[in-house]
């Protein structure tokens, strides 16, 4: 199986996102790519809750969703798209985070919403709460490709492991981790967690990302750290997208997972525990 892996810079203009994502898209299919990525917050990356609730549309509505169908089932390609911004009938109206698997026919086979919020303290002056304009998802999800079953994420939820060994424990063979990763904590942890996922779970990891300086004309503006990997099982990085858009090609080889889970079965080896406290915890992220 060929991935490509599409690495872009999006600013708050959804309309002019879109193009750009097509773009690379055409750049993908004319590549050979079997299966096509885009990073988390494709349509859109602002920090101004006001602009968002602006250009947001609910799911079925969505221009970008709908033209990214469309340019899939054109092509006959699997699509992830990373995770859109997108309005929800909630109550204190958040948005939701959403990652969408789309099908060579264009129907959407799943969805999932990003579990862990992004509420930290980069530095002094890098402040992010994620959850102050986005509400949680509460279910993992996998899905099933002709190349593999795929276990979704996004971007923050790199650092909780235990939701990568549910999606293992269901079946995944290929972890997905689009993202829109700070600059400073890309530096510094972006590559080591994704290899460690890679090494725990005896899976592939395809984390497209975003990169680089992104201009809001409704904000203050950020930096993404980029570098799109794709890693194998036995934790090799197999591709790096750098730090510009573009299009990044892995091949994949479906019989490295069951020869790195042969040479270290850990997944067969989880326990239940007791843990402190008498908190009763499992092996299996429950």
């Amino acid at each position: 199986m060929r991935a490509a892996l599409i690495q872009l810079t999006v600013s708050d203009d959804p309309p002019a996102n879109l193009a750009a994502v097509l773009q690379y898209f055409n750049e993908a299919v004319s590549g050979g790519a079997d299966f096509i990525l885009t990073p988390e917050m494709t349509n859109c990356l602002s920090s101004s809750r006001a602009h968002q609730a602006s250009v947001y549309h609910h799911e079925a509505e969505d221009p970008t969703l709908a033209a990214l169908r469309d340019a899939a089932a054109k092509a006959g390609k699997y699509l992830l798209i990373g995770s859109l911004g997108l309005l929800t009938h909630d109550a204190d109206g958040r948005f939701a985070n959403r990652s969408f698997l789309i099908g060579p026919d264009g129907a959407v086979l799943a969805r999932y919403d990003k579990i862990h919020m992004f509420d930290v303290n980069v530095s002094e002056t890098e402040v992010y709460r994620e959850s102050a304009g986005y509400r949680p998802g509460e279910r993992a999800v996998t899905a099933q490709t002709p190349f593999g079953t795929l276990g979704m994420a996004v971007c923050y939820d790199l650092r909780f492991p235990q939701l990568f060994r549910r999606l293992t424990q269901a079946g995944a063979t290929i972890l997905t981790v689009p993202a829109a990763f700070n600059d400073t904590t890309g530096r510094a942890h972006w590559e080591v967690l994704l290899r460690a996922r890679a090494i725990e779970n005896g899976a592939f990891v395809l984390a497209p990302a975003q990169c680089g300086y992104h201009p809001e004309a409704h904000g203050r503006g950020r930096r993404t750290w980029g570098h799109s990997l794709a890693i194998a099982p036995w934790g090799e990085v197999l591709a790096d997208g750098g730090e510009a858009p573009g299009v990044t090609f892995v091949e994949i080889d479906p019989g490295a997972v069951s020869r790195a889970r042969s040479r270290v079965p850990s997944i067969a080896h989880d326990r239940a525990f007791a843990g402190p406290a008498g908190l009763s915890l499992a092996g299996t992220g429950a």
